[in-house]
């Protein structure tokens, strides 16, 4: 069944985002492909303010996400793959989003904005690491038409981490 993707809006994270980032992701569903908690508020001030140096320099980030009432919902977008193991170097597409809009499509709607921007940005190709256990994750990664790369064992080698490519 193919349903129409809800209303999202994508913008540079503000400070104000940071805010907004560590009280839609503190639900321990949300969190358990990272770490199991949210972290503090002032990983997610570092992360917003890194972000926005992203969109500056290279013209994509991990962006805001928002609904069609301007709520922040999560976030998506893309970065360099910095961790030793894996695709370093990269461009990774990721996305998170707060537990109340899981289910609906927003997901979908905004990756798919992220992989328009990021090819007009000049990116050949993007990965998405995603945690084997994320079924809901390695399903977005379809619906984006990508396949399946390579397998990881994390650093810490207690998890398998999945490696979608996809050309743009």
């Amino acid at each position: 069944m193919n349903r129409a993707l809800p209303e999202v809006r994508l913008r540079v994270p503000t400070d104000e985002d940071a805010v907004a980032w560590h009280r839609v992701f503190a639900h321990p569903e949300v969190m358990e492909f990272h770490g199991g908690r949210a972290a503090e508020p002032s990983v997610y001030e570092e992360l917003t303010a890194r972000q926005r140096r992203h969109d500056a320099e290279r013209g994509f980030c991990l962006w805001t996400m928002l609904d069609e009432h301007e709520r922040v919902i999560g976030f998506t977008g893309a970065q360099p793959w910095e961790r030793e193991w894996g695709p370093t170097g990269e461009i990774e597409i990721g996305w998170r989003l707060g537990r109340e809009y899981w289910g609906r499509g927003y997901v979908t709607a905004a990756a798919r904005m992220t992989l328009e921007r990021v090819r007009a940005a000049g990116v050949p190709e993007v990965v998405a690491m995603v945690d084997a256990r994320n079924t809901r994750s390695i399903a977005v990664t379809r619906r984006l038409g990508m396949a399946l790369a390579e397998v990881f064992t994390t650093a810490d080698a207690r998890h398998r981490g999945h490696c979608y490519r996809l050309g743009l």
